[in-house]
């Protein structure tokens, strides 16, 4: 598939080497231009790109930027992506360590609908709660006993399928964590974020979350 990826940070980088690696054809932007793309380009085989030019004609486009920096995305930046394009939104709300008080969010907005009203598409929430390296180092083929499984949450059950294959081809298992206004049982601070563990675990933890910010995850 053709695979637009915006954010090149530790998240980002590792999505890229993983992708390509599967064989998948990945654009990858920053905000910084290009320019400075150049060494994940040459590791990985993946085209560095403008923003624009990473979601022209994607059919998954991954948004993996701070959160403070999605309402600095282009406009219209998906108008050139393929029809039904699956997109994928790695975010945090980090108020006291990087992204300042945002009122919708601390009021008991999600923090991906947040994003989908930012950007103005539906998006699915996965890989917020995986550590970085975990990307390289925990993929397992599919019933290997070990195999980790990532909670996704979105309302588009088709995307859901889209992001689900993508992460069997990676080596991740999914659970189903629901729609979007059941995204908080993955947010910073709940049982999930950080776990690496396969599907019944990974259940229990969703189960077990509170809606309830704690004090180190509000502004």
């Amino acid at each position: 598939m053709k695979i637009g990826i915006i954010g090149a940070g530790n998240i980002g980088s590792n999505l890229t080497r993983r992708l390509t690696s599967v064989g998948h054809e990945v654009r990858v932007a920053n905000s910084r231009g290009p320019h400075t793309l150049t060494a994940l380009a040459e590791e990985t085989g993946a085209t560095p790109a403008t923003i624009e030019d990473a979601v022209r004609d994607a059919e998954v486009v991954v948004v993996t930027v701070p959160l403070k920096a999605v309402p600095d995305l282009p406009d219209g930046f998906l108008k050139g992506a393929a029809d039904g394009v699956t997109v994928i939104d790695t975010g945090n709300y980090y108020p006291q360590q990087r992204d300042g008080r945002i009122a919708e969010i601390e009021e008991g907005l999600t923090e991906s609908r947040w994003t989908e009203r930012q950007i103005g598409h539906t998006v699915v929430k996965a890989f917020n709660g995986t550590y970085a390296q975990d990307i390289l180092d925990k993929p397992r083929p599919s019933g290997d006993p070990q195999r980790v499984a990532l909670p996704i949450a979105s309302d588009d059950k088709v995307a859901k399928q889209v992001v689900t294959a993508l992460l069997d081809e990676i080596g991740f298992d999914t659970v189903d964590a629901g729609g979007q206004d059941e995204s908080w049982r993955q947010q910073p601070g709940t049982p999930v974020y950080g776990l690496a563990a396969g599907a019944i675990a990974v259940r229990e933890a969703l189960a077990a979350a509170s809606p309830e910010r704690t004090a180190e995850w509000r502004a």
